[in-house]
């Protein structure tokens, strides 16, 4: 194993918890969590894997220092004092982005100037030289300043991880895979229990949905701006591509089933599902909300109606709820979760939930869940040769345990910090 680094997930609020069960899930279990992000140790190869593997994060980030600055002097001797020239080589093109919050250094386009100018110093005195082309492997570097604390990280992902490349198509107000990714993971789903999107949209949700169920990598088939890091050899990647390969499932139980009401976003969400490699494990079917159905019990139902902001009028948004309360009353054994901003949905609903405040892009939202009853544990061969010969009992034995399953965090949802989120606001997409 390599020498230890420090590394840093960042999310969207809310998705902390999601994204640290993830880390621990690929064995790395030293973190801290804050708003917005994750801190952990890992090593060159937590680089790629967790590049590669993390469904709810924004970026992976490698944190060179924290430090304390009160004024700009501070922060250019304490930016100058890290050792740049471990990681970025004379060729490296190194764009700074910088934010600041709550702190005496209130100007992030004068803290951006002095990081560069502090790297640049150290890294004349370090190779000698007087100028730097920039015309070489990217290091974009973030000074994130919080209560006058300095965190400077460089980003080893590139463009960011919500896009996994299969979505090529655009529709109005769609849900980042990164968010949808979360909303399956704080939910009861797993690839045992039948799945419904009765307003599946252009297929985010389902496909995020079959990724999971599949243990397909979201990054499989992207590539990352550390790729081109001489820290990080070919090799690296390849093994961890592999490994991911090796790692794939394809025996869900059930296919998943995704619905809408307008023919042109089942085309488009069927499209996505070839360009993810998805399209065998999900049904796809042009549908009313009115007409949704289902034999089937124990299943986990998560969808992201029309909120009345983006998309339509207000009106017809409370519709669409409203028929959701019709067509949700005999679905008493399933597990129901509605991401929505309209703030009277329970109202709507008629019903009681979990709530978890959530961001959709600009928009506060919040998850409302209503968790169903556990699905009874499967017999071990021992226990259905035992109960042969006894009279056949119904679905919900009394002397079964439920299954032991947990969403990604099950604490309530009402409990969310009142600070400031730190998200990913300072590193832009504008490359992307």
């Amino acid at each position: 194993m390599s020498e230890p680094l420090t590394l840093v997930a960042t999310s969207a609020f809310g998705l902390e918890a999601v994204v640290s069960r993830e880390l621990k899930q690929l064995g790395y279990e030293d973190q801290s969590i804050e708003n917005g992000r994750v801190t952990f140790q890992g090593d060159l190869n937590a680089i790629c894997r967790c590049n590669l593997w993390l469904r709810s994060a924004d970026r992976v980030l490698l944190s060179l220092g924290e430090f304390t600055a009160l004024d700009f002097d501070d922060l250019f001797d304490e930016t100058r004092d890290l050792e740049w020239e471990r990681w970025l080589p004379p060729s490296a093109k190194f764009p700074v982005r910088a934010s600041a919050v709550r702190s005496k250094i209130n100007s992030p386009k004068n803290s951006q100037k002095m990081v560069k100018k502090a790297i640049a110093e150290r890294l004349k005195d370090h190779y000698i030289k007087d100028w730097f082309p920039e015309d070489g492997p990217l290091y974009s570097v973030n000074a994130s300043i919080l209560k006058d604390r300095v965190s400077i990280c460089v980003d080893t992902t590139g463009p960011s991880l919500h896009k996994r490349g299969y979505r090529k198509l655009t529709a109005g107000a769609q849900l980042k895979e990164t968010l949808a990714a979360g909303l399956i993971q704080l939910s009861y789903w797993n690839r045992e229990r039948p799945f419904i999107d009765p307003c599946c949209g252009s297929g985010t949700i389902p496909i995020e949905a079959a990724l999971i169920g599949t243990n397909t990598a979201p990054g499989i088939n992207r590539g990352f701006a550390s790729e081109g890091w001489q820290q990080l050899p070919p090799e690296l990647w390849e093994d961890a591509r592999e490994e991911a390969r090796d790692l794939m499932r394809n025996d869900i139980d059930y296919r998943l089933q995704a619905y809408d009401i307008d023919p042109a976003m089942i085309g488009m969400a069927r499209y996505h599902a070839r360009e993810s490699g998805m399209e065998d494990f999900i049904h796809f079917q042009e549908q009313p909300l009115s007409e949704m159905s289902t034999p089937r019990k124990y299943g986990c139902l998560i969808t992201n109606p029309p909120y009345g902001e983006r998309l339509g009028e207000k009106s017809d948004a409370e519709e669409i709820y409203r028929e959701m309360k019709r067509v949700f009353e005999p679905l008493e054994y399933w597990s129901i979760y509605v991401l929505t901003s309209h703030t009277g949905f329970e109202r709507i609903i008629g019903n009681k939930a979990r709530r978890r405040k959530l961001y959709n892009g600009g928009i506060e939202c919040v998850y409302y869940q209503f968790p169903g009853p556990p699905p009874p544990r499967k017999k071990t061969p021992w226990q259905a040769a035992a109960s042969s010969s006894k009279e056949p009992a119904s679905e919900n034995m009394a002397d079964e345990k439920p299954a032991d399953e947990k969403p990604a965090d099950e604490k309530p949802a009402d409990e969310v910090s009142s600070d400031e989120p730190i998200t990913d606001e300072a590193i832009t997409d504008e490359e992307e």
